[in-house]
């Protein structure tokens, strides 16, 4: 069996077509057509009026608190366990982020946590859906409109995950996805913003395009940013979106043979198949290990890497983080649960492209450990 890795995308759409299209009409910069009809499928896709289009996931995170105008001492509620795209955005902007730990079930943010961590100075929350499952958002309204509070949903993980029946990326003020190729749709590298909001999605368009000042290009009142997405991976996007149900199905099929392959196996934690709001899409398919284990999931993944598997682990905490340690950040802090996620968990090749024969192989080899 040849090395098989975490995840490769699967492009056996319209992709040649469209960037072939981008070439002969030579529209590849971002004034491209296919960046407007992505902008108005994705969004027609999630249920949302607007929608901007950028350079990746990270940058729509950056373009989502610019366009919510949180201002430096602003707080802003978020999860300990998490990729770190989540947290820069704020303390670039001298926002405090303040977090909560992770739901041992789900390995989303504990929304029962998010109540006592509000002050004087909280503005946001940040919800972010981890691994093909969301978080539970009817809390996080609820808390939101009690205490005037916006609500910034994290989608990179979520296309086409549903939240009792409505598409993740349609919840709160404003929500973000990123099309990197570990995406269900991927653009190579890309992200989008997305609200139904006009005030938010109009910053949200100035900022990425360096806030020229209506009717007088070159002239700036404000200081933007170049984060505009090409035509070129605007094309891949559009191709993308137009197979994205069969991706879905794709990836629960994986999920469920994985669960059934390693339904006897008591030395790791499997993902939810499902909760009371939702199902499952297995953007990865995830394995966690006892806390009492003596195997850690960095030895798990160097056995696993010898039986060539590629894996990949989970986020390490933001508390723990040595990039905010060096500046005072999260003294005397602790999110166990958190911890535990990175400590022993890792996740199996995921990829669209896998197939049934080499879910079978790793199957076996988890197994096996």
């Amino acid at each position: 069996m040849e090395f098989i890795p975490v995840n490769e995308p699967l492009l056996d759409g319209n992709e040649k077509k469209y960037l072939n299209e981008c070439i002969d009409t030579g529209w590849i910069s971002s004034e491209g057509p296919f960046v407007k009809k992505l902008e108005q499928d994705m969004a027609s896709y999630v249920g949302r009026n607007y929608a901007a289009a950028v350079c990746n996931g990270t940058v729509a995170l950056d373009l989502a608190i610019e366009a919510m105008e949180l201002s430096a001492g602003d707080e802003v509620i978020m999860p300990a366990f998490t990729i770190i795209s989540c947290i820069t955005g704020l303390i670039r902007r001298d926002i405090k982020p303040v977090l909560v730990d992770a739901d041992p079930a789900t390995w989303n943010m504990n929304v029962k946590q998010i109540e006592e961590k509000i002050t004087s100075r909280t503005k946001a929350v940040m919800a972010v859906h981890i691994y093909g499952l969301p978080v539970d958002m009817d809390p996080v309204l609820k808390i939101a409109e009690k205490y005037g509070l916006m609500v910034i949903e994290d989608g990179a993980e979520a296309h086409g995950l549903n939240y009792r029946g409505k598409r993740c990326g349609s919840f709160g003020d404003i929500s973000i996805m990123s099309f990197y190729p570990n995406k269900h749709v991927t653009t190579g590298e890309g992200g989008m913003v997305l609200t139904d909001s006009e005030k938010i999605y109009e910053r949200s368009n100035s900022f990425r395009n360096l806030c020229h000042k209506p009717g007088y290009r070159f002239v700036h009142e404000e200081l933007g940013f170049n984060y505009r997405m090409s035509n070129i991976q605007a094309a891949v996007g559009v191709a993308q979106l137009e197979k994205l149900e069969d991706h879905l199905e794709r990836k629960r099929k994986m999920g469920e043979i994985y669960q059934e392959l390693l339904k006897d196996n008591p030395r790791f934690q499997k993902p939810l198949k499902e909760t009371p709001y939702a199902a499952n899409v297995y953007w990865v398919f995830g394995l966690v290990l006892d806390k009492e284990d003596p195997m850690s999931a960095r030895e798990a993944m160097e056995k696993l890497a010898k039986k060539g598997i590629g894996c990949r682990p989970f986020f390490y905490p933001m508390h723990l983080q040595p990039a905010l340690r060096k500046i005072g950040m999260f003294e005397g802090e602790r999110y166990p649960v958190a911890e535990w996620l990175y400590e022993k968990g890792f996740y199996i090749p995921s990829g669209l492209s896998l197939t049934e024969e080499q879910i079978m192989y790793i199957g076996e080899k988890v197994n096996e450990l």
